[in-house]
């Protein structure tokens, strides 16, 4: 214990001179400062010297020369408008009369026999297109009444076939309505029956078979009243109540 007393004892000392070091320090330095102060204060102060002077007088004021009176002006002299007065119009010259030149009777001859010539062409030209137009409507005129007397003789010719074919038929009972069957025949130049082919059913199958059968029972079938109308292939349309 003695000997841990005895090594603090020297850190101790060392100590207390630093701070008696540093305390002297201080006084010093407070010592400067307020010495410093007190000479700042006794120094005295600069003077400054301010010379007086009298302003100058002011400038006496300029006085203007008297001017002359305006002189009177002379009053403009208004001049009257002058009318200019329009000009008489100068007659105009007479036109010369055109001498007018002397009838040339063979010119005159010619002119008129060239304007028969002229009027002539155009009645003929008006007369070909008139025959031509008529010839036009006859032709059209015949070539309708061929049109319907051959319509007129095909429809006697199909009306022939389609009497046969109803005289040849038995058709069922149960038939409702007007049903419509189309069929499609060929035939020989004879009108002898090649085939037949159904195009469009009545939706009685009964109705159509007996159709069928009727036209294979009416083979050959009526020839036409010209052999122009003959037709290697008949479209039949037959309805039971059409007559």
């Amino acid at each position: 214990m003695s000997t841990l007393a005895l090594g603090l004892f020297p850190r101790h000392e060392h100590a207390l001179g630093r701070s008696f070091v540093l305390s002297a320090l201080v006084h010093i330095a407070l010592a400067a400062v307020l010495f410093l102060g007190l000479r700042w204060q006794s120094h005295a102060p600069d003077t400054v010297t301010v010379d007086l002077v009298e302003a100058p007088p002011p400038p006496a004021p300029a006085v203007e020369a008297p001017q002359p009176p305006p002189e009177a002006k002379p009053e403009p002299r208004v001049e009257k408008p002058q009318i200019a007065m329009p000009e008489k119009p100068k007659p105009r010259p007479k036109p010369k009369p055109e001498a007018k030149p002397k009838a040339d009777p063979d010119f005159q001859r010619r002119l008129r026999e060239q304007v028969a010539l002229e009027q002539e062409a155009l009645d003929q030209q008006r007369q070909e297109r008139e025959l031509r137009e008529l010839i036009a409507r006859q032709q059209a005129e015949a070539a309708r009444a061929q049109a319907a007397a051959r319509t007129r003789a095909l429809n006697e010719y199909i009306a022939r076939i389609q009497a046969k074919v109803r005289s040849s038929w038995i058709l069922p009972r149960d038939i409702q309505g007007n049903p419509e069957a189309i069929f499609d025949v060929v035939q020989l130049p004879t009108g002898e029956v090649l085939s037949i082919q159904l195009v469009k059913s009545s939706g009685n199958a009964a109705y159509d078979a007996a159709v069928e059968r009727a036209i294979l029972k009416s083979s050959p079938l009526p020839l036409p009243a010209s052999r122009e109308l003959f037709s290697r292939e008949l479209k039949l349309t037959f309805r039971p109540q059409d007559k």
